[in-house]
């Protein structure tokens, strides 16, 4: 946990409609590359911490018998669930509103555990104990993100590039300097350390893959606004009354930046991290 901030339930309040079309998808290919790493048959269970909307659980989905996904988030569970049933897995999937911390609440034992980008909200030492013992022997713990060292441009392609630092100016007009994050703020970001963390736990690892990413993508400004509202320092309540306000200066900025409302940008590579515990 962030030292001096809090976790609380309006973290990502208000975000999750917005969720599955702002933010950028995985890898191609990296649902499979990860099947092939941990020699997955369609058989043992999944469960994913911090699930969010289901975006990672249901694109493993299809590699396990049962997946269980996991978040304190009403809506990011209302969320997950109705993609479940629009894909067709909701018989073998199962949402669970539920902190981190508060596992394993009687869910059984696990293949994988998967953190997609969420691990550096919890008590992780907590955490991390908790999902070591839910692991089956041979179980992996996996951690998921974008590869945040590589610097991607939309020089050469169709569209202007996205105007993140712009978006980053008219958030802190709106919201103030310091990174907001539920009720609470964190002037210097979220932690990392994972490695330490998991050591001290008792995981062995970890094993690094990186998915190429690089591929173009076209966004629009809905997918761009959609993106704004998405994020935990912008969630549409953070902004109370004034979010009409900026919903619409940040349309009028978009519209500066691209008089067709097209936007270009490259896929990120995603980053994998797979960790064991103790046999």
């Amino acid at each position: 946990m962030v030292e001096g901030w809090e976790w609380d339930d309006t973290l990502f309040l208000g975000a999750a409609p917005y969720y599955r079309r702002g933010r950028l998808p995985y890898a191609p290919g990296f649902a499979e590359r990860l099947a092939e790493v941990l020699g997955l048959d369609g058989r043992g269970r999944l469960i994913d911490v911090g699930c969010g909307p289901g975006t990672l659980a249901l694109g493993l989905a299809g590699f396990f018998d049962g997946v269980v996904g996991v978040d304190p988030d009403r809506g990011m569970i209302a969320e997950a669930e109705r993609q479940a049933a629009t894909v067709g897995v909701a018989a073998r999937t199962r949402w669970v509103r539920a902190r981190a911390e508060e596992l394993p609440a009687g869910l059984g034992t696990f293949t994988a555990a998967t953190f997609g980008q969420s691990f550096h909200w919890m008590d992780r030492d907590l955490v991390a104990a908790r999902v070591r013992d839910m692991l089956r022997p041979g179980g992996a713990l996996v951690h998921v993100s974008d590869l945040m060292t590589e610097r991607l441009s939309a020089d050469g392609l169709p569209y202007p590039a996205v105007p993140s630092a712009a978006i980053g100016d008219l958030t802190r007009r709106y919201l103030g300097p310091v990174r907001r994050a539920g009720r609470g703020v964190l002037p210097y970001g979220t932690p990392g350390g994972e490695a330490a963390i998991l050591t001290r736990a008792g995981f062995t690892g970890p094993r690094r893959y990186v998915v190429p990413g690089g591929q173009a993508l076209e966004r629009t400004r809905d997918d761009i606004t959609a993106w704004v509202f998405s994020l935990s320092a912008s969630a549409p309540h953070l902004f109370g009354e004034r979010l009409g306000a900026f919903t619409s200066d940040l349309g009028r900025l978009l519209r500066e930046h691209s008089a067709s409302g097209r936007f270009s940008e490259r896929q990120p590579s995603t980053e994998i991290f797979i960790w064991h515990p103790p046999a």
